[in-house]
C-alpha cells in the first residue's frame, strides 16, 4: 500500500512539474512501463514521442517527461525540419536536442550529414560537429563544424 501511495506522489510530481515548461507530451510504444527506481517511463519498440510540434522516434527510449534519452535509429522532425542519428537526448526546457552517430539532416534543398548535431528549436541553430558534409543545391562542401540557421536558411 505505501508503494503505490508513494508511486502516485510521484508520477503526481512529474506531471506537475511538466505542466510548468508546456504541455505533457504524447508517448505511445510497443511496450512501455515506469521504473519506480528510477523515476523514469522506459519505451521499447516503435517509440513515438510528440511534444507540441516536436516528434522523437526511436527503437527504446527512456523519459522523465522533461527529457529523453532514445536509442535506435532515432528521428526529430519539427514542422519541415527532420534529423536522423542513432542517439538522441532532448532536454524540454532548455529548447535542445542532441543527436548522434551518423546524423543526417534534410529539408528541402540542404542535406548535412555529421557525427553530432546539437539543435535548439528555439533560436532555430543547428551547430553539426565533426565530419560534416554539407549539399546545397549543386554546392557540397566538408568542415569540422558548421552552424546552420534553419529560418535564414543560411550558414556561418
Amino acid at each position: 500500500m505505501k508503494t503505490k501511495a508513494l508511486l502516485l506522489c510521484l508520477l503526481l510530481t512529474i506531471f506537475s512539474m511538466t505542466t510548468a515548461f508546456a504541455a505533457t507530451p504524447s508517448i505511445t510504444a510497443d511496450k512501455q512501463y515506469f521504473d519506480v527506481s528510477s523515476g523514469l517511463h522506459v519505451l521499447s519498440g516503435n517509440v513515438h514521442i510528440q511534444h507540441n510540434d516536436r516528434v522523437v522516434t526511436a527503437g527504446e527510449a527512456k523519459t522523465n517527461l522533461l527529457e529523453i534519452w532514445g536509442s535506435g535509429g532515432v528521428t526529430f522532425t519539427q514542422d519541415d525540419i527532420y534529423f536522423t542519428g542513432n542517439n538522441v537526448y532532448v532536454y524540454f526546457p532548455s529548447h535542445c536536442a542532441q543527436i548522434d552517430d551518423k546524423v543526417t539532416f534534410s529539408r528541402p534543398g540542404v542535406q548535412i550529414t555529421a557525427d553530432r548535431v546539437e539543435f535548439n528549436w528555439k533560436t532555430k541553430i543547428a551547430v553539426f560537429n565533426s565530419n560534416v558534409r554539407v549539399t546545397q543545391g549543386n554546392n557540397s562542401w566538408t568542415a569540422n563544424t558548421v552552424s546552420y540557421n534553419v529560418i535564414s536558411n543560411t550558414f556561418y
